[in-house]
């Protein structure tokens, strides 16, 4: 393990990353606002990645933007010690709906912590790595960085991300994102409707068969999506319908055997209709979470210090159930990705009333509050202060 501070020696070092998270607390809420006010969806946080690589390199981070070929992701490196700890940020917003997942303050918390932990980096053994993630809400920004090379080698990854309520630990579904269509044949819907093939029926079958389906597949399985092109005119055939559609499940086996069922219910769809039918994968799948226990025991005891603790009957902790490509980075090197609450009940994430709560008060408590746990918790896997 990296560092040497021990007894008395690491208490202080956990004062001086809380001071630095307070002292830098103006700066972190105007990055979290300036990205909630500006949101930008996946592949396009041109603004919102600079603007995070920007608060870094005030703190004298070393900044690649494009980051291995990808225009919005970016890697920050702070220090040159043995522990290499990587930190996650996420700043893409949601398509209509801004930031209702609370990503600019993951950008921000992200960023605190790093900050903090830049004074600390020598004597506490640290290489800080903080990679600007994009494309999180279905583009798989982590698993695109991963298979070109980053995240390797390192000793622990983390990212909080915000929820109604705190909850440490994450237990994502795998999933899988498909844009899928049918091609059918165009014709006057009353002169010559036998000369056309329905694709919008095709889509219908196919809803049905799924709905259907659900009845036969585990509790732990989610099938859902949304119609995007339905047709042009209600007095012409329909020759064309397109849909975005995911596969959630336990994990990445449970993933590949649902998705073949899930297919089958489009193919009968095309097969009722005598239209064609594709499905493109919008992203690779992203994988269940492995969580390391260690490291979420000590955030959580770091939490608790700061008198954040969860409730295990609220509804609002269902949210460590959503998916993230921070699963795929588990696979390969130890990670944590615990949940802050926002206190936004009844809003839950992915609805406009949660956006409206990842700014004001209770939002830059859970920004700090998350940046100084994340911090403490990396000073004490990095000394070896685990369970």
């Amino acid at each position: 393990m990296g560092g040497d501070m021990a007894g008395s020696g690491a208490e202080a070092a956990k004062e001086r990353a809380a001071r630095c998270v307070t002292a830098d607390a103006e700066r972190l809420v105007r990055l979290s606002e300036t990205l909630h006010a500006h949101p930008e969806t996946a592949w396009q946080e041109h603004r919102s990645a600079r603007w995070v690589a920007e608060t870094l390199e005030e703190a004298g981070f070393a900044v690649t933007p494009a980051y291995l070929g990808l225009e919005t992701a970016f890697l920050a490196t702070y220090g040159s010690g043995p522990f290499r700890l990587g930190l996650c940020a996420e700043y893409d917003a949601l398509p209509g709906l801004g930031h209702a997942c609370g990503h600019n303050l993951i950008a921000a918390i992200t960023a605190g912590a790093a900050r903090a932990l830049a004074p600390l980096a020598e004597a506490a053994g640290l290489t800080i790595e903080v990679y600007g993630t994009p494309a999180e809400e279905g583009g798989g920004g982590k698993i695109e960085l991963l298979e070109r090379g980053a995240f390797a080698g390192l000793d622990l990854a983390m990212m909080a991300h915000p929820a109604p309520v705190d909850v440490a630990e994450a237990e994502p579904f795998a999933v899988s994102h498909s844009h899928v269509s049918f091609q059918g044949k165009a014709a006057h819907a009353a002169a010559y409707p036998e000369h056309g093939v329905n694709a919008a029926d095709a889509f219908t079958v196919a809803q049905v068969a799924i709905g259907l389906l659900r009845q036969q597949l585990p509790s732990t399985v989610r099938v859902h999506g949304v119609l995007t092109n339905g047709g042009e005119a209600p007095n012409a055939i329909p020759a064309r319908t397109e849909g975005r559609w995911y596969v959630r499940a336990e994990n990445s086996e449970q993933l590949a055997e649902t998705e073949q069922r899930v297919r089958r219910c489009f193919e009968a769809g095309a097969l009722a209709t005598g239209s064609s039918f594709e499905s493109t994968p919008e992203s690779k799948p992203y994988a269940e979470f492995r969580t390391f226990r260690p490291a979420l025991e000590a955030y959580i005891r770091n939490a608790e210090r700061l008198g954040r603790t969860s409730d295990p009957d609220s509804p609002g902790r269902r949210m460590n159930r959503a998916s993230t490509d921070m699963g795929n980075v588990s696979q390969v090197v130890p990670a944590i990705h615990p949940y802050v609450g926002i206190g936004s009940l009844p809003a839950l994430n992915h609805q406009p009333e949660f956006a409206a709560h990842c700014i004001g008060g209770a939002a830059e408590k859970a920004l700090l509050d998350a940046a100084t746990a994340l911090a403490w918790t990396a000073l004490d896997v990095s000394a070896g202060r685990i369970p």
